[in-house]
């Protein structure tokens, strides 16, 4: 068959933004995300083998029975290949030829590491790894340029809440993201970034503490919230700092306690978290259109194309190929009667599209979901579209 070139018109690239929702709820040392709950299988309650809370990274050991999970192994060789996780005094000691394994599924989740005030001993590293990205962001508000300076342990405490770009995507959506926090059930501060600046406003709710105080930032495109607002919300005290011990009132540095943090269940029972926000995806779109004109792909290969019962052996010898010149395609005209005998139309159905690179090889096919009737005298054309 002859293959038709894509004109240059029939060929559009786009780009398609996508703004997934996602909301994680805190309660008790337990995540939850987007309200899900584990699901049942047949050989185990949890079928995705991961925490409340948690997405798998690649989907493997779904719904196994917990003794024959499957996980990624390598044997130590010459090449010095090992697993990330395998630490390079460990790998060492192994002898070479020793079977070294990993673990499925992996998973992620929101994480809260909380950087305390204390007495001058040195640098808060997780504040210091952060110090070139807050300089970037600097240019949107001196609240960013305020927390470079919160790199020693003597500064003010900073809760850092840690987002996986799994869950986002390109970037958190400015202006989208709202932080809730409630002491048995009743709302006792909401923070939103209202000026789409990465400042993280108290709003909520009306006349309470701090607000329309800056409680603080967040770092778009890499997911991280930091939290600095240290007044009271409410006159409600709890073991907000579990490793120092004794009552707190809640504040927003102690926002998301219990968000895998190691935080023992029952440590805070009365308050709880709630995190919304719209992620940014970008994907890149390929779209083709495949026109077919009058007149056009009106005859086909197949064997039902032609009248049931003919000789279509072909007539071959040593100097001859000539097949049936008198062989009678099957009229398909639409007609109420079984075998109608209508004015005779060349009529085909198409089914698939193949798609071929500039070699002629084969790289795709678009299958339709009821086959087209195409006659000689309509033109036809079929919108393709694949994400690449």
């Amino acid at each position: 068959m002859t293959l038709k070139k894509f004109e240059k018109k029939d060929i559009l690239y786009n780009i398609l933004e996508t703004t997934p929702k996602i909301k994680f709820d805190i309660y008790d040392s337990i995540v939850y995300y987007n309200n899900r709950s584990p699901i049942s299988g047949a050989f185990t309650d949890n079928i995705g083998h991961i925490p409340s809370g948690h997405v798998s990274l690649y989907e493997m050991n779904v719904d196994r029975p917990s003794t024959s999970l499957i996980y990624p192994f390598i044997y130590k060789d010459g090449s010095s290949v090992k697993f990330k996780k395998t630490s390079t005094t460990s790998f060492a000691v192994t002898s070479y030829g020793s079977e070294i394994t990993g673990s499925y599924p992996l998973s992620a989740s929101i994480t809260r590491d909380f950087a305390p005030s204390g007495p001058s001993s040195g640098v808060r590293p997780q504040l210091s790894a952060l110090k070139n990205t807050l300089n970037f962001y600097s240019i949107l508000s001196k609240e960013y340029t305020n927390l470079i300076n919160y790199e020693r342990s003597s500064d003010p405490a900073v809760n850092i809440i840690s987002i996986p770009s799994i869950f986002y995507g390109s970037s958190i959506k400015k202006g989208t993201v709202d932080l809730k926090f409630y002491v048995s059930g009743t709302l006792i501060g909401q923070l939103q970034d209202e000026k789409q600046n990465g400042e993280l406003i108290q709003v909520g709710p009306s006349g309470s503490i701090g607000s329309a105080s800056c409680a603080g930032v967040i770092l778009y495109n890499e997911g991280f919230v930091l939290l600095t607002g240290s007044w009271a919300l409410s006159s409600h005290t709890e073991d907000y700092d579990p490793p120092i011990g004794g009552l707190e009132n809640p504040s927003w540095i102690y926002y998301a306690v219990g968000a895998n943090d190691d935080t023992s269940p029952g440590t805070i029972p009365s308050s709880s978290y709630s995190m919304e926000f719209l992620g940014r995806n970008y994907t890149p779109t390929l779209m083709m259109f495949a026109n077919i004109e009058k007149a056009q792909l009106n005859h086909s290969n197949n064997s039902t194309y032609l009248e049931y019962g003919q000789n279509t052996t072909p007539l071959t010898g040593t100097y001859l190929y000539e097949e049936n010149p008198d062989l009678i395609i099957k009229n398909t005209v639409s007609s109420s009667f079984i075998d109608p005998s209508g004015s005779f139309e060349k009529i085909t159905y198409i089914s698939k599209i193949g798609i071929y690179d500039k070699d002629k090889n084969l790289i795709g096919v678009a299958s339709v979901a009821k086959p087209v009737k195409k006659t000689l005298e309509n033109n036809l054309t079929f919108k393709l579209k694949v994400d690449i």
